[in-house]
């Protein structure tokens, strides 16, 4: 078996560990911070945008730090840092008495987390451009599988054992992580010269279409912050519809888990699909699949029907980043690819951050009817963006 294969076994399994780590505590975490001491429906929804936020806002400075930290270094020991990192802050979490701390520490794992973007920069750097669509494919399907477990887990634990120990329990997984990557991750790097590293400005006009992956970085924010803003009112959107229940965290992690489904079920299908007629003609159609189930879950009357229209987004999930990804590598020189990645990730992390305090924002002054015509809105105008930027280059190619 190759090395890329070999390492692609691996960092499947430690993204599925990270993923679930991570979904365990991410539904009911507006429930927390009501439990903190925040109290009334525009207090939570703002602060769970902050505390959504906060992490994905110092990922988004510190990723090409990493990035480019990677191409000197490797990119193994950007999984262990970030694999450790999180596990620490996690346990700490746990014993915060109230949202500033909380916040304070949803920074710091901004600064150190990473893992399963740092697993794509290894797995794309290494497996031949034209299994790439199959390979991130079956790579995403590690942090799908566990995002759809995780939230199911942490539902049930929250409900049976309270909200606080949940997050010692998550500091588990993100340490067997860690050791699982030490010991089993293999990487012939061969670092790079601090003098022969270009400037990103070099890195840009080396590339062959630096619009393509400039509009590729816009999409991928576009695509966080559509998904990313509906996160910190999940959970106050099921408890309005369906009022009364005793078991809201694990509703909300039931509902929070039902794109992962679809994904699981979708994302190898669609990274061959990819492979086969091409990351830009998937791209466009996903993310249309996308917005047809987001926009009418502002319509839903019972939590069956947002399960079933939340699955439906799954399918598209499935075949967005990968594609983005797919098209990263094929249009990257292997020598930048660290910091390609990496600014990359700045842009999903900036959506990360942008997109919960504007859903948070929305949802507390217009309800959560008017957050998800919004965020259809934006995915819409991804896709012409996208369509557009892939005719021009047609064109210039003909």
């Amino acid at each position: 078996m190759p090395l890329w294969k070999r390492n692609l076994i691996v960092v499947w399994i430690g993204s599925f560990l990270t993923a679930a780590a991570l979904s365990l505590v991410l539904p009911f975490l507006p429930l927390f911070i009501e439990e903190l001491g925040v109290n009334g429906r525009q207090e939570i929804t703002t602060w769970s945008g902050i505390a959504f936020g906060a992490t994905f806002l110092v990922a988004a400075i510190v990723s090409p730090i990493w990035g480019r930290l990677a191409d000197k270094k490797g990119r193994k020991l950007m999984l262990l840092r970030a694999s450790l990192g999180m596990s620490i802050v996690m346990f700490l979490i746990s014993f915060v008495q109230d949202v500033y701390q909380l916040v304070f520490l949803r920074l710091v794992m901004g600064a150190v987390s990473g893992f399963i973007s740092a697993g794509i920069t290894l797995i794309a750097s290494q497996t031949p451009k034209e299994k790439s669509g199959w390979a991130l494919g079956t790579l995403s399907t590690g942090g799908i599988a566990g995002g759809l477990l995780g939230p199911l887990i942490g539902g049930f634990l929250a409900d049976m054992i309270g909200l606080r120990p949940v997050f010692l329990f998550t500091s588990v997984p993100l340490f067997l992580t860690f050791l699982v990557t030490y010991f089993f991750v293999k990487e012939e790097f061969v670092p790079l010269e601090v003098k022969k590293m270009a400037s990103a400005k070099e890195i840009i006009q080396s590339l062959r279409h630096p619009e393509l992956i400039l509009s590729l970085f816009l999409t991928t924010f576009l695509i966080q912050f559509a998904a990313q803003s509906i996160s910190p009112i999940l959970s106050l959107y099921v408890r309005e519809l369906s009022p009364g229940t005793e078991r809201l965290a694990l509703l909300s992690g039931i509902v929070a888990s039902a794109p992962g489904i679809a994904a699981l079920i979708a994302a190898q299908r669609l990274g061959r699909l990819s492979d086969k007629i091409g990351a830009e003609r998937v791209l466009f159609f996903a993310l249309l699949v996308f917005a047809a189930f987001l926009i009418p879950q502002a319509f839903v009357t019972d939590t069956s029907q947002l399960i079933v229209l939340r699955m439906g987004i799954g399918f598209a999930t499935a075949a967005l980043m990968p594609s983005v990804q797919a098209l990263l590598r094929k249009h990257t020189p292997a020598n930048a690819s660290g910091r390609i990645f990496g600014y990359n990730q700045s842009a999903q992390f900036m959506g990360n951050f942008l997109g919960p305090l504007a859903g948070g924002q929305i949802a507390g002054h217009f309800g959560f009817e008017a957050l998800f015509l919004f965020t259809g809105l934006i995915v819409i105008t991804n896709a012409v963006l996208e369509r557009t930027q892939t005719a021009v280059l047609s064109k210039k190619h003909s």
